[in-house]
């Protein structure tokens, strides 16, 4: 499996800050933010299913856009991937005729452009062979994150969360682990709003990453524009024993 980061901001603000999406080979996307929109239009249509991690904007801002750019292209609907929970709220307010048409039933209820696929927590999907399976998380919406298995090696990605002891019994049970993707939105100084928001800071990464028990590179995802040498530099202070990189936009990832 070839993982390559299409946006890891938590916001945006110039070419080089797009919010959350990791395209999965050619064919699966983790989420649905505003890097997808820089895939060519051949590359929009090679994609079959969209893995959400939750309902915020910044996750799935590009899925509308997606479906209504290449429905047309293909000759079976994109399926998405969610909790059922995460699934009500899209139905309910993204694809409902008033934001945005519901492509799960045109051009017509019998060949959709679009499709939902109910998925739930510690139960695996497998894409010919490729494994894909909700972990908890915990956020201000229902939300998971997501293990990606090939078989040879694995990539967790918290998505958005706060602290969360179920994730760690979880990723701790992953012996081929190789590379973990953790959000860290806010610096130290906005300790009150990460908690508020069930968001990380640097402080509060530190106590999740002591309930780390597998050898992984850690990379962090979800800074917010304007605090991100700040944020970072808290990140060195604080875990530096765990080598963090800043996850990069086109960077890749081989498990």
């Amino acid at each position: 499996m070839k993982v390559r980061i299409l946006g890891c901001s938590g916001g945006i603000g110039g070419r080089h800050l797009r919010t959350t999406s990791l395209l999965v080979d050619n064919d699966i996307l983790i989420d649905a933010g505003t890097g997808v929109g820089d895939l060519a239009i051949a590359e929009l249509a090679q994609i079959d299913h969209v893995f959400i991690t939750h309902s915020h904007l910044d996750h799935l801002a590009c899925l509308p856009f997606m479906v209504d750019t290449v429905g047309d292209m293909r000759n079976r609907p994109v399926t998405v991937h969610a909790t059922e929970a995460t699934l009500e709220i899209i139905r309910a307010h993204v694809f409902n005729w008033a934001i945005w048409p519901d492509f799960s039933v045109i051009p017509t209820p019998e060949k959709p452009f679009l499709r939902f696929a109910t998925i739930r927590v510690g139960e695996a999907v497998d894409l010919d062979g490729r494994k894909i399976m909700p972990l908890p998380a915990n956020h201000t919406v229902p939300a998971v994150g997501y293990h990606l298995d090939s078989g040879h090696g694995s990539l967790v990605f918290t998505g958005d969360t706060g602290p969360c002891p179920d994730l760690w019994q979880q990723v701790n049970l992953i012996r081929n682990l190789r590379y973990l993707i953790i959000e860290c939105a806010f610096s130290d100084s906005e300790k009150r709003l990460a908690v508020a928001s069930l968001h990380l800071c640097p402080s509060m990464l530190l106590e999740e990453l002591t309930h780390l028990q597998r050898d992984a590179e850690v990379f962090i995802t979800h800074l917010k524009p304007g605090q991100i040498e700040l944020t970072m530099q808290e990140i060195e202070d604080c875990i530096g024993e765990f080598r963090p990189g800043m996850l990069q936009n086109n960077q890749i990832f081989e498990i």
